[in-house]
């Protein structure tokens, strides 16, 4: 047998506990579900059940919520483009720190319910991320503040005008002497032009930059090997072969929609099929999909990527940079190396943004030796956009702490929370007699600051961005702002600059008056809104070679490095996926989404390796102190396999006190032992025991392959060789049905496949599919007893050991079997199938007995346990999907395959007498998803996409061995191992 057919037996596992076989995992697999997971608990408490409920998607619990401030009223004459029950589509740009993404927003009547991503806008061609799906709820949250504050009393905006404009004169006169701006990263044209206004009106003000979780070092690093300023965009459907350096690009990376749509194009296994090798301390999403991956700490990370530079001769023979390597990870760079040079112009080197400035420059030169600067790799400048400077933070907090700024302006973020431990800024602004803030929330920053500024959101604003190409965007409003005291950036920043009121539409279209032409700017400017980008506005990428020399602070990066002690016990920061640096703490559907490696939910943790864990007798669950110096950070422990010897990682953004009801005292936060030298690893922690347990919710147990085959996976070299290998993964008997065959010869019969080697695990047809099927939350307690609502899941199974971890992710929802086993239990009819094949349910019908669930060997039907939709703020109803029916307890739901959208499609196709095309539409899921991993349609069509689909050679049903016939199916995962470390 060819070393490549060796692993066609390779034992699935999804937890360390189901591959160990422990006494729980066996007892839990001999029932259908969990204990407890089909019924109501007897013991639980009525202020349990307040508790569970204040958690659901109604956000405010049973507490009660304003209506929006505007007062309804209905159309006395409707408008004419409005006809009530169709809804309306408008381009708009999500602006996410430096970053632009093109977004299409769904809007019934006023009401923006779904985000889907933009074809035209290079920062998403059509595809988002979980957080442009959650943006609708950020929106509709019931925490938002509604009115202005001056210490902790309500004032109004004219209140805040009066107060500036009292200050404005002596500030002038001044130059802004005393004054101070402290702002997020942003990439809009309209207010750079009015920083930069506003910093000619005050010249001697300063204006600082800061992000807990940044760019900057990738910026400081090109500085360092060319002398300017650029932020790259990466070109991966070109590449290769692709390095990445603890660069997790498929979730905390910058322009991740794109990244994750090119990577998935480059892995055709019928193409020129690209490899991956990855390099990263703990197991991240990246991780996941690398043909090669090794483990390594934070620090040894910019190591091994100079010993990379020795095999690719970017210095002289007898000048090699001075690190230590082992024997392991000597041939690994090899390899490594000799494909690069191989595929010199067509590879890729990225580093992450954790990464210090010296790995970056260091990056730069190496994708400049192999010929990848400006084919795989380009890079943009900064126009109109800015990036955190932490040491322009720390000169601001030295100027505070001198009592030197008695006036701060603080436009978003929240640095009480998640600056440095070493800035202190809550004392620092004790310090400061005025300060101002303008925020989403009013969050920990918010409660000590003089003034605080209710922000709108984006959806409710006028604006604009800079794509990463620097193509110009729009933000243009779906909605009223839905409280009257509410401010954009844009327009407090013009207020402050001018000290008059400016409204943020005629600010964005003077600059954008700079960028059209005067004569036709009214029809272009229409054009821009229904498109939502100015095509052709790209800039120029740089040109730069390196600079002459290696630069010295690359050799000084490196021997720091290499000094640390191996042994020594890392601490290594990572933004949480979900969450991000803290600022979406309070979107449930965020909260609730299970961790694409972890699996939890509702908590963070102390992700180590197993190694690690044996080392120190720890278990999952076990509470434990992290100490470094005088700082600590108690957290529970959950082990992840893969993850590098003697490193711990922890996400940020947890252990908000001031995020709302949702969000307050979840996790614990991890800012407080973050310092400015070292934002995201720290060497030398020390680990104590408790002897306590912490619960975690984890959803990687609540299913079980029992040994079946249920994805699929082989080499490349094995798929050339035998293309049918994954349909002939599973023998079985001729399959006779006990029940007489459908015929579904003729109408729309649709069906679904799932391209597991596209699938990247990135959560987002999860978050899409709740945002459009108004699937609620249950709370921590209810997902721990098994009963998350989600209507889709991602199961995460591992292979091998902890030295060559593998991963695969499976996409799972309803399967729309044609045999189905859930409609021959159930005594009421309630789900039944029609005859264009999909397994439907009459909710009325519904009375919750559950045969269904139990009869479905997929388990992805979903109970109602509790009435989580009954108390809804009103302001939470405005963004639910008016064409899906709201679910009451005890009812049975699942995937319908967005049959409200087939039949809107088939609708449209009647009335204008015709069939409907193929790619008119798109499920939820297919739209959202980045990859491009899943395709819809008739299979009837002969000339459809999932036809062809369906012919593939790689496709495979899961369980067909049960005969139950199901829509969805599955292409097999391509691998595309290097034989030369396959050997090794």
């Amino acid at each position: 047998m060819s070393k490549h057919m060796s692993k066609r037996n390779k034992i699935y596992w999804r937890s360390l506990a189901q591959k160990e076989n422990s006494a729980a995992v066996i007892d839990r697999q001999k029932y259908e579900f969990r204990e407890g997971d089909s019924e109501l608990p007897s013991n639980i408490s009525r202020r349990n059940f307040m508790s569970l409920i204040s958690a659901s998607v109604a956000l405010a619990g049973l507490t009660a919520c304003r209506k929006p401030a505007e007062k309804i009223i209905p159309y006395v004459k409707a408008p004419e483009d409005i006809i009530p029950g169709i809804p309306k589509y408008y381009a708009t740009t999500f602006p996410f720190q430096s970053n632009a993404y093109g977004v299409v927003v769904e809007s019934h009547e006023g009401r923006p319910t779904k985000i889907e991503g933009n074809p035209l806008h290079p920062g998403s061609k059509g595809g988002t991320n979980i957080h442009m799906q959650a943006a609708i709820l950020e929106m509709y949250d019931p925490d938002r503040p509604q009115e202005i504050t001056q210490n902790g009393s309500k004032k109004t905006w004219s209140a805040f005008m009066d107060s500036w404009q009292s200050l404005y004169p002596e500030l002038r006169s001044a130059k802004g002497k005393g004054l101070a701006v402290l702002s997020e990263s942003f990439s809009s044209p309209t207010l750079f032009r009015l920083k930069n206004k506003f910093r000619s009106t005050f010249p001697r003000a300063q204006w600082v930059t800061y992000e807990p979780v940044a760019d900057d070092a990738i910026v400081s690093g090109f500085q360092m090997a060319t002398g300017a300023k650029a932020l790259p965009r990466y070109h991966m459907s070109k590449a290769r072969v692709i390095a990445a350096f603890d660069a997790d690009f498929i979730q905390n990376e910058g322009e991740n929609v794109i990244n994750i749509r090119e990577f998935a194009e480059g892995r055709d296994p019928d193409g020129e099929m690209s490899r991956l090798y990855v390099i990263e301390p703990g197991l991240t999403a990246t991780g996941g999909m690398a043909d090669h991956r090794l483990a390594a700490d934070g620090y040894r990370t910019g190591v091994l990527l100079a010993g990379l530079a020795n095999l690719l001769g970017i210095t002289s023979a007898d000048e090699k940079l001075p690190v230590t390597i082992s024997d392991k990870e000597q041939h690994w760079l090899e390899v490594l190396a000799a494909d690069l040079n191989k595929n010199k112009g067509r590879s890729l080197i990225i580093a992450g943004r954790r990464q210090p400035a010296w790995v970056h420059a260091l990056t730069y030169i190496l994708n400049d030796r192999l010929m990848n600067n400006g084919t795989t790799c380009e890079w943009f400048p900064l126009t109109d956009k800015t990036v955190s400077d932490a040491e322009s933070l720390a000169v601001l907090a030295e100027s505070i702490k001198n009592k030197e700024i008695t006036k701060l302006i603080i436009l978003g973020g929240n640095p009480v929370y998640n600056t440095a431990v070493d800035i202190n800024f809550s004392s620092l602004l004790k310090n400061v007699p005025t300060s101002i803030h303008v925020s989403y929330h009013k969050n920990e920053t918010s409660l000590q600051t003089t003034w605080h500024l209710p922000r709108t959101h984006f959806l409710e604003s006028w604006g604009d961005a800079r794509a990463i190409d620097g193509s110009l965007s729009i933000i243009q409003p779906l909605i009223a702002p839905l409280f009257d005291d509410c401010r954009s950036l844009i327009e407090v920043l013009s207020l402050l600059t001018t000290g008059t009121e400016g409204d943020g539409y005629e600010e964005v279209r003077l600059t954008w008056k700079d960028q059209l032409p005067a004569s036709g700017f009214e029809k272009q400017w229409r054009k821009i809104l229904h498109d939502g980008i100015l095509s052709g506005s790209a800039l120029k990428p740089l040109r730069i070679k390196p600079q002459h020399g290696f630069p010295e602070s690359i050799a000084a990066g490196i021997l720091s490095q290499s000094e640390k002690k191996e042994t020594v016990l890392e601490l290594a920061f990572q933004a949480s996926p979900a969450l991000f640096d803290g600022r979406f703490a309070n979107n449930a559907w965020l909260q609730e989404l299970p961790d694409s490696i972890s699996k939890l939910a509702w908590d963070n943790a102390a992700l180590m390796g197993t190694i690690t864990a044996k080392k120190m007798n720890l278990e999952n669950e076990d509470l434990i102190i992290l100490r470094h110096e005088t700082r600590k950070l108690i957290l529970p422990v959950w082990i992840i396999p893969g993850h590098a010897e003697n490193c711990i990682t922890v996400h940020l953004g947890y252990g908000r006190t001031a995020a709302g009801r949702i969000g307050n005292e979840i996790g614990s936060n991890a800012y407080p032992m973050r310092t400015g030298s070292n934002p995201y690893f720290i060497r030398g922690i020390t680990i104590s025991q408790t002897g306590q347990k912490y619960a975690l919710a984890s959803t990687q147990d609540h299913g079980s392959m029992e040994g079946r085959p249920l994805v699929r996976e082989g080499s490349l070299d094995r798929y050339h060789e035998h293309p049918e290998f994954a349909r002939e993964m599973v023998e079985h008997q001729p399959l006779v049905s006990l029940w007489k065959d459908h015929s579904y010869a003729v109408g729309y019969q649709w069906g679904m496949a799932i391209d597991l080697n596209k699938c990247v695990g990135c959560n987002t047809c999860v978050i899409a599919c709740q945002s459009e099927n108004n699937v609620p939350i249950v709370g921590k307690e209810q997902v721990r007893n098994g009963r998350e609502m989600h209507w889709m899941r991602l199961d995460r199974y591992y292979s091998g050991d902890d030295d060559e971890i593998e991963v695969v992710v499976q996409p799972v929802a309803c399967q729309q079997c044609e045999n189905a086993p859930c409609e021959q239990v159930c005594p009421v009819a309630a789900t039944v199938h029609d005859k264009e094949g999909l397994n439907v349910m009459t909710y009325n019908r519904c009375i919750g007995t559950r045969y269904c669930s139990n009869n479905c060997p997929y388990k992805v039907r979903r109970f109602n346990f509790f009435n989580y939709t009954k108390d809804l703020p009103e302001i939470v109803q405005l963004g639910q999907n008016p064409d899906v029916t709201i679910r009451s307890r005890g009812v049975m739901e699942k995937c319908t395959y967005c049959l409200q959208r087939i039949n809107e499609a088939k609708i449209a196709a009647k009335n204008a007498g015709r069939e409907i095309q193929d790619g008119e539409f798109q499920t939820a899921c297919q739209q959202a998803c980045p990859a491009n991993a899943i395709v819809f349609g008739n299979i009837n069509d002969a000339e459809s996409e999932i036809t062809k689909q369906k012919k593939s050679n790689r496709n495979y049903i899961m369980l067909e061995e049960l005969n139950i016939r199901p829509r969805t199916s599955y292409l097999a995962k391509i691998r595309n191992p290097n034989p030369d470390l396959e050997e090794g």
